[in-house]
């Protein structure tokens, strides 16, 4: 085992979006900062999400309204900040009287609407479906509200560029295996899960943000107790070929009480989930069941004239979320957060994360950064809300797209299109050794180029096919198996002439 000899001030356990969120908000405070990540970057909870930046409408029957309220604030900020991978999308609900009376649902958009301040979005308002829409002729009114969309998987690793490019490392493939207290330090041992080599590293704090593997760290690295448990609840969801063509998605009542989603995917696709199913075992193993299948598409066939069948399912995954620990059923279970401090005084501080949803993301970390930077007085203030995550140094796509296509215009337009959404103003790092598409490299499919590769794997920490076409990008959904394995083939070439 090799030691490195540095003491560092910070080092967090988890890859995801609560821990590089906390990563970035510390090194930009000054702090030096280590992240080990044991898979890739958001493998887990963080890109299984419904893709969306949302205050969560149904939680106000919860009375969750401060979660709500923090929640609706946070869409501004993250929509300014990360406008390649963020949008506003407006979103549908019809109306079914046996489930909810109108009165109520304009009484939660009313409150959705005015909870916090909106400067980007639209408000609600009451809508009429004619006979041509998608929608059975049943359903003859609904409402229309706001929130955003994200690609919640670039968000992850934009976060964890931002904290390398103010000086944190970032360590993927990273196992933490032990940690120990020795006085004011920690001593970490972290392990390379590619080749079983174990390092030794110190730190003056530890942060345990491993979100379904929160508690567990206690026992696996560190055998004290946990100090809270957290309850784990899978989410599922499906994407079928789109059924419908309208830009706006549908959020659609059940008789359980629950919600679902259809939400425009990937331009030709669309998205539905979530279930909420406790969950017990590896949150890495978590699949769809067949029950949770049909349960989505009787949903949707309830409400749209293009019926479903699980044949049509194209591509199928599943999250385990972290929530907190309470009683009652999964969907009832608070999507809060929490902090446990240990130590502090006399002992390394350890701060652990319980919970969170990715809307919040930024304020939860900047809370933590906080309670952190009570241990060193010498760090910098509070710096995120107004920061633009790399590449998202621009308004919107509409300004930024005629800008790409003048200065690269042999670059086909759908592929400037799906640059400016995945890498913004970063696209111009990509195609900086590129003057036409034979400069691009060798294609894989689906407009797939060694370039795009070569850029993932030095600036993105992408490793293996898997890192590039289901989290740095979504074009699993378009390729053929002959095209993956060429993929990796590909970068198992780049990284033996590394």
């Amino acid at each position: 085992m090799t030691t490195d000899n540095t003491i560092y001030d910070l080092i967090v356990v988890g890859g995801g979006v609560n821990g590089t969120g906390i990563t970035m908000d510390a090194a930009g405070r000054g702090l030096k900062v280590i992240l080990c990540e044991m898979n890739d970057l958001a493998s887990a909870t963080s890109s299984n999400s419904s893709k969306l930046i949302h205050g969560g409408l149904r939680y106000l029957e919860h009375y969750e309204f401060r979660l709500v309220r923090q929640a609706l604030a946070e869409r501004e900020s993250l929509l300014r900040n990360a406008p390649h991978i963020m949008w506003p999308m407006r979103f549908i609900l019809p109306h079914q009287s046996h489930l909810r009376p109108a009165w109520m649902i304009r009484t939660g958009l009313f409150l959705y609407d005015h909870l916090a301040r909106r400067e980007l979005l639209e408000g609600s308002r009451s809508i009429k479906f004619t006979p041509d829409g998608p929608l059975v002729p049943e359903i003859r009114k609904g409402f229309e509200y706001s929130d955003g969309w994200v690609d919640d998987a670039r968000l992850v690793v934009l976060t964890a560029k931002a904290a390398e490019e103010r000086g944190a490392e970032i360590k993927t493939r990273t196992k933490c295996v032990k940690a120990e207290r020795a006085g004011r330090l920690w001593n970490v041992t972290l392990e390379d899960t590619r080749t079983g080599t174990h390092q030794s590293y110190q730190c003056r704090a530890l942060v345990n943000a491993s979100g379904p593997w929160v508690s567990r760290l206690f026992s696996d690295a560190m055998t004290i107790p946990a100090p809270k448990q957290i309850r784990m609840v899978k989410g599922s969801h499906i994407v079928v070929p789109k059924i419908h063509d309208q830009p706006e998605a549908y959020i659609l009542q059940n008789a359980d009480n629950r919600i679902i989603f259809v939400i425009p995917y990937e331009d030709d696709f669309s998205l539905i989930g979530t279930t909420d199913v406790d969950y017990e075992g590896d949150p890495k193993k978590a699949k769809i069941s067949p029950e949770e299948v049909d349960y989505l598409l009787s949903i949707v066939n309830d409400h749209f004239k293009n019926r479903l069948s699980p044949s049509d399912v194209v591509w199928s995954y599943s999250g385990v979320r972290p929530l907190m620990d309470d009683e009652g059923d999964a969907q009832k279970v608070s999507r809060d957060y929490a902090f446990e401090v240990d130590g502090g005084r006399k002992n390394a501080p350890l701060i652990s994360v319980f919970g969170g949803k990715i809307t919040t993301y930024r304020k939860l970390a900047e809370a933590a950064t906080d309670r952190i930077c009570s241990f060193f007085p010498e760090a910098g203030p509070e710096w995120t809300k107004h920061a633009p995550l790399p590449g998202g140094d621009f308004t919107n796509h509409a300004e930024l797209l005629p800008k790409l296509r003048q200065e690269y215009p042999w670059l086909p337009e759908g592929l400037a299109r799906r640059y400016v959404r995945t890498y913004g103003t970063r696209t111009r790092l990509l195609l900086e050794n590129c003057k036409s598409m034979l400069d691009m490299g060798r294609h894989f499919g689906a407009n797939l180029y060694a370039s795009e590769i070569r850029y993932l794997v030095d600036h993105e920490w992408a490793i293996d096919a898997e890192d590039i076409i289901w989290r740095r990008t979504k074009l699993g959904l378009r390729l053929a198996a002959d095209d993956i394995a060429g993929i990796q083939e590909y970068l198992e070439g780049l990284h033996q002439a590394a």
